[in-house]
């Protein structure tokens, strides 16, 4: 019940609502270049506004790679900050 504890000030709402919409918007992107865009002629205006489709691969592997460096990273400084120093007898 940690939660209970802790009102989020506005800040942190606008923060949490501005992360939501730009993970919505990231989200509708994604999702009509790599579903609907395919099926819509390669002359038609809407190409103009997408990257090829070889970035839709790329830019994922890309970013699932840079998520797991920074949780590898963070769980390498925890890991060092809670370490114990051994005891010697």
């Amino acid at each position: 019940m940690f939660f209970l504890y802790f009102q989020a000030t506005g800040a942190d709402q606008a923060v949490g609502m501005s992360l939501v919409l730009f993970s919505l918007l990231l989200f509708t992107y994604y999702t009509v270049w790599v579903i609907v865009l395919p099926f819509v002629d390669a002359r038609h205006v809407l190409h103009r506004y997408f990257l090829p489709r070889e970035y839709s691969v790329i830019l994922p592997g890309v970013a699932a790679v840079l998520l797991l460096l920074c949780i590898g990273t963070f769980t390498a400084v925890i890991l060092w900050k809670n370490r114990k120093p051994k005891k010697t007898d």
